[in-house]
């Protein structure tokens, strides 16, 4: 691993050369350094946050069945993986939102990011609304307006309802493309007055990915020999799903534009898992693997809402097991996102190297997009690089996806949904978490540079706002500006030195980390507590 730290570290610094990035930071910036409009902000998700898990009317979500194996529900991959870490208490958001709100307000966060839970607001994920379901959400949205928080709303954060992955087998079945789009209707209608900012869909391709072609995540569906899933086909079901998905943005977005966007004058965008994939030689093959690892990655879902059609090289290797657009459907696709929302966390290297899908026995997404392509990803752990160095890395990553959405498809409005960076789950040790700062101190430089540079990016959202219940990853880690306190019964909340980074920097204090700032810090935050 030090080896490709330090390969990724060297190509680092060329591309940089080469491409006039000019220094690896901003070195001091302040909130005033960025135009106006540009909005700071924190997420957090239903599934990982609220809790009251069957409260109030809430059914269960895929989430819900694939941490729990329910056996009872007949068209669900069900393996038994042993004890596993779940969401049912989680923060208990659902009870003590008002507290988070006073938390966000005291540090500071111009708009906050949340998921709403399809099958708390919808019980069945159809039908009559759950009044309970939409009380708890209206409470909550007018309390983050209250104090001055603007919301920002997706609607489809992995969880959605159970009951529509048994009737009819959820997104693999375009029957969603009809309830997701009633769904949105009645968010729209009940919480649009005071939402002007929605994704419909949160980090489509990865949602895809795990749920239909590895089966690693819900609906845990895929076809491969060892893998344990009971139901699905790689082969087909991730590209069919993916398209249903654009289907389904596609429909929303049409509805908010023909029903609301005149009266509310909100906007309605679409969320991607970026990585910054870098070839690992400069060799002629490994360009064009890198070229095709984005075309697979950012490519299968960016062209169409861009472009109105797949890319080229998806279509002539994945052939008859890609769906097709319509005339219709491509026109309704094209230009439906309002913005583009980005999940970013991940660098790639790509390696031409030969993979022959037979010996899985069947295609999938992997061998389809990896034919040629051997791709080692991380995590950025800029503790474990020379100090000189590790703006320089984070720098690149973040000004070479940003920058490639900008030349590559035409600069759309881009809003930096999720970034953050993960630390061990220590209560004492990550309440001064300085490798946490600099990292978010880097990248949100880095920003500031790709805006500077014409990159038309209007808001970026940390990642995430307090400790939560991690996707696949339980409890074990945590991205939290605020800690939480698991094993305390009322899940008690404590600012990290992060917060107060973070807060400071929201109300206009100029960034510096040289060892007189972060000193400096340390003091104020042990004084504070």
């Amino acid at each position: 691993m030090e080896d490709v730290l330090t390969l990724i570290t060297m190509i680092v610094l060329l591309l940089l050369a080469f491409h006039g990035f000019g220094k690896c930071s901003s070195d001091l910036y302040s909130r005033s350094d960025f135009p106006e409009g540009f909005v700071f902000g924190a997420g957090i998700s239903a599934y990982q946050w609220e809790g009251a898990v069957d409260e109030d009317g809430r059914k269960p979500s895929v989430w819900d069945t694939f941490l729990h194996c329910r056996l009872d529900c007949p068209n669900f991959s069900c393996v038994y993986r042993g004890k596993m870490d779940n969401g049912d208490i989680a923060c208990d958001g659902y009870h003590k939102y008002k507290e988070d709100v006073q938390l966000m307000a005291e540090t500071g966060l111009h708009t906050f990011r949340f998921s709403i839970s399809w099958s708390r607001l919808i019980s069945n994920g159809r039908g009559s609304i759950n009044p309970k379901g939409l009380q708890f959400y209206k409470n909550f949205i007018q309390e983050l307006v209250k104090h001055g928080i603007e919301p920002h709303v997706t609607l489809h954060h992995y969880d959605f309802p159970q009951y529509l992955e048994d009737d009819y087998g959820g997104w693999t079945n375009r029957k969603i493309i009809k309830d997701f789009t009633a769904y949105a209707d009645v968010c729209f209608r009940e919480f649009g007055n005071h939402v002007k900012f929605w994704t419909t869909i949160n980090e489509a391709n990865i949602f895809t990915i795990g749920g239909y072609n590895d089966g690693n995540s819900p609906p845990g569906r895929c076809s491969f020999p060892g893998r344990n899933c009971t139901l699905g086909n790689s082969s087909t079901e991730t590209y069919i799903v993916g398209h249903n998905l654009l289907l389904a943005h596609a429909s929303v977005s049409r509805l908010y534009k023909q029903k609301y966007k005149d009266i509310q004058g909100g906007s309605v965008g679409f969320s991607l898992f970026a990585m910054n994939f870098t070839p690992s030689t400069n060799s002629k093959d490994d360009e064009i693997a890198t070229k095709r690892a984005n075309d697979f990655y950012l490519g299968w879902m960016l062209e169409p809402l861009i472009y109105g059609d797949y890319p080229d090289v998806m279509k002539r290797t994945i052939g008859s097991r890609l769906p097709v657009f319509s005339k219709e459907e491509s026109e309704q696709v094209k230009g439906s996102s309002d913005f583009i929302g980005v999940i970013h966390y991940l660098t790639a290297l790509v390696t031409n190297i030969d993979i022959n899908p037979s010996l899985s026995g069947i295609p999938d997404f992997n061998s389809d997009m990896g034919e040629s392509i051997n791709i080692l990803s991380m995590r950025v752990r800029i503790s474990r690089l020379p100090n000189s160095d590790e703006k320089c890395l984070i720098f690149f990553i973040t000004l070479s996806i940003l920058e490639y959405i900008k030349q590559s498809y035409g600069n759309p409005p881009v809003y930096i949904l999720e970034n953050g960076k993960t630390m061990n789950q220590d209560l004492e040790l990550q309440q001064k978490d300085t490798p946490r700062i600099e990292y978010l101190d880097a990248y949100i430089g880095a920003v500031l540079k790709a805006v500077r540079n014409g990159s038309d990016t209007r808001g970026y959202f940390v990642w995430s706002f307090m400790d939560l219940y991690e996707l696949l990853n339980g409890y074990k880690s945590s991205f939290g500006l605020y800690s939480v306190n698991f094993s305390d019964p009322h899940r008690k909340r404590s600012p990290k030195l992060s917060a107060h980074w973070y807060s400071g920097f929201l109300k206009g204090k100029p960034t510096f980390l040289g060892s007189q700032g972060i000193t400096q810090l340390h003091s104020n935050f042990s004084s504070s507590r």
